[in-house]
């Protein structure tokens, strides 16, 4: 299987000829994927985990911080994500108008009916509509990978938090609406409704294994084949768009994770009171009721770098289930030395997720008047 599915000479506009040869290169391979795959796997989504063994695992392999490093040399991460979504959205085109002239109405009551069927006897038709999906499904997992290593994201798909992860980035499984009214948006008049099907029944609420990801795909991208006569724009506008926003969304996504492992890094290389560091972070983070995405990444990164940087592993604050005010005071009471770097920590947790909440903003004055009583006491 060819590594590198988004290859590209330069981040300029790709040359038209040379997509449609590399596109139509990997359609080929993934013909011999798709020729391998029985009705069972199809109806019921194995083929999804299959197509991860298939191409994702070499993929992450050998595309990593280094490798993209020494292909753009000297270029900023942001300049390189969005040339390879722009990219990855042409060949999505591309693929979709090669693929729709096989596409008819039949080919839905095809996918319900091929249950059982052996390789040898899945239908031509819904092998080149495999293929598209096949297609569309890796490309966009590999954007999203490639965004997150891009960022620096830690991302290890041996790991199965990080591999749903990546899995619901890259197809807006979690906030699927927010991504089909961006898509929206972006098409033209006339094919907006087509779009907004495309994603009707696009949010998982709980996908509980790989199959129920590839039946998900599987019927999201039937919308593309059930309209006669329209087959062929209505791929290109579908692979292309669904595409733009996948990266899109990966780029959001993964940028903010890296902002906040930033700023992790930078509050920890800071600090000069590391034990009380991730207390007063908690109780910051507990001053409202709930925990935001952001906060939660924040925390658990501040944990990961003081245990790599100061070799703290507090195991009291591991088990805590109630957090008493009192207790953290005692413990920034007990600090010496300036204490504005804990105050500068507090200020930073409370703005991860916005502007500080009226609790936060209370909490931050009662830090500020203890850290300058021990800015005081540490002059006098």
């Amino acid at each position: 299987m060819r590594d590198e599915a988004l290859e590209a000479p330069s981040l300029t506009e790709g040359d038209d000829a040379l997509d449609r040869a590399q596109v139509e290169n990997e359609q080929t391979e993934l013909r011999a994927f798709v020729k391998d795959l029985s009705g069972d796997d199809i109806k019921s989504g194995v083929w999804f985990a299959k197509l991860l063994s298939f191409s994702l695992s070499a993929y992450a392999d050998k595309v990593d911080w280094r490798y993209f490093q020494e292909k753009y040399k000297g270029v900023p991460a942001d300049a390189i994500v969005d040339q390879r979504i722009k990219m990855a959205a042409r060949y999505a085109a591309i693929e979709g108008g090669l693929s729709a002239s096989a596409y008819t109405g039949a080919i839905a009551a095809t996918i319900g009916s091929a249950g059982g069927a052996s390789p040898a006897t899945v239908p031509a038709a819904l092998a080149t509509f495999m293929v598209d999906v096949v297609y569309v499904t890796q490309l966009q997992m590999r954007l999203a990978y490639d965004v997150a290593v891009l960022y620096r994201v830690p991302m290890d798909l041996s790991d199965p938090e990080d591999l749903w992860k990546l899995i619901r980035v890259a197809f807006t499984i979690k906030g699927g609406e927010v991504a089909r009214e961006g898509v929206v948006k972006a098409v033209p008049v006339l094919v907006r409704p087509l779009i907004k099907r495309f994603y009707s029944r696009g949010v998982l609420q709980a996908a509980k294994g790989l199959p129920v990801v590839g039946k998900y795909l599987l019927q999201r991208n039937a919308i593309k084949i059930g309209i006669p006569l329209v087959g062929v724009p209505l791929s290109v506008v579908v692979n292309r768009y669904t595409t733009l926003i996948a990266g899109k969304h990966a780029r959001a996504v993964f940028r903010n994770e890296a902002r906040v492992i930033e700023l992790a890094e930078r509050l920890c290389e800071r600090s000069r009171h590391p034990h009380s560091m991730l207390w007063i972070a908690w109780l910051v983070i507990n001053a409202d009721p709930g925990i935001s995405d952001d906060e939660a990444l924040l925390f658990r990164h501040l944990v990961a770098i003081a245990e790599r940087r100061y070799q703290i592993v507090d195991d009291e604050l591991a088990q805590l289930i109630d957090l008493k005010v009192d207790d953290v005071w005692r413990r920034l009471d007990a600090e010496d030395g300036d204490l504005s770097d804990v105050l500068d920590l507090a200020t930073t947790v409370a703005k991860v997720d916005g502007d500080p909440t009226k609790k936060e903003r209370v909490l931050l004055i009662e830090i500020a008047k203890r850290c300058a009583r021990g800015r005081d006491n540490f002059q006098g």
